[in-house]
């Protein structure tokens, strides 16, 4: 049986796939990976959970395979930019650093092919509470990890019932008076931003709520997450960018064990080895 062609697009961006924590569906992913393509990528923070694996070591072959799917994807010719986030904000000092082709900074501006100057961003920058209230952003994150206990515990249940997957977690998080009132503001803050920055549009992750909105002359593009919806954003060879929503599979929970992350990526103390 053939494997079909991949869609290509001109540009793919992605964030918060949190590999490191149990959350990550590194296995959708890696699907999804397969069956779309594009020239240039980039990744919109939060790829690595160095916050999670500093509590505890969590890296199974399924996250390593990601990290080759996208080397394999440098190699062949893509163009990678590789954006900081929160938790992987170690990776801020090797801006301008490349590492087997994937280029590591703190934002960018894309170029569309219409023409439209797009800021990507992950956006942390202007969450105040990850700024001003570090500590409450490390108790939010553990609530966070006890929501998605929750989430793959209703997946496992829905996969036996034959339904498709649902994310309560981001079920629970809209229905929350608080969490809707953050997005709309994070992502007015951030349309502002762009406005400061004298660009057409602003890309960005963090809040795991893929949108593509309009304020007033800026278009606001959130990527979503892969830890709850599995989303990514796409840019059609004519400009127009599109939400992209992957459930094509549904992966038995995952049995593999532990393994060593590449050194030539990453090193959670401090250090990163140059690539070859």
């Amino acid at each position: 049986m053939s494997v079909p062609e991949p869609r290509t697009f001109r540009a793919l961006f992605i964030s918060d796939v949190h590999l490191g924590s149990k959350a990550a569906k590194a296995d959708f992913l890696i699907d999804f990976l397969r069956h779309h393509d594009a020239e240039i990528i980039y990744l919109v923070g939060d790829i690595v959970d160095g916050w999670r694996l500093r509590r505890s070591w969590h890296w199974p072959q399924s996250h390593n395979d990601v990290i080759q799917k996208l080397l394999r994807k440098a190699r062949k010719g893509a163009s990678i930019t590789y954006i900081a986030g929160n938790h992987d904000e170690f990776a801020r000092q090797f801006q301008g650093v490349h590492f087997g082709g994937i280029v590591v900074a703190d934002r960018a501006i894309h170029e569309t092919a219409d023409g439209r100057r797009l800021l990507v961003i992950h956006g942390d920058q202007f969450d105040t509470v990850v700024h001003n209230q570090r500590w409450l952003a490390y108790l939010g994150d553990y609530a966070y990890d006890a929501a998605m206990t929750v989430n793959r515990v209703v997946t496992k249940l829905r996969h036996l019932l034959g339904l498709p997957y649902w994310s309560f977690s981001s079920w629970a998080k809209v229905k929350v008076k608080k969490a809707v009132n953050f997005i709309g503001s994070f992502q007015t803050v951030l349309s502002e931003e762009a406005r400061r920055s004298h660009v057409d549009g602003v890309i960005c992750g963090h809040i795991h709520h893929a949108a593509i909105e309009t304020y007033g002359e800026v278009q606001y593009i959130n990527t979503g997450d892969w830890v709850e919806s599995c989303t990514a954003v796409v840019e059609h060879f004519d400009g127009r960018m599109e939400i992209l929503t992957w459930a094509h599979v549904l992966p038995e929970s995952s049995a593999d064990e532990d393994v060593l992350v590449p050194v030539d990526i990453i090193d959670l103390k401090g250090r990163a080895a140059q690539a070859a």
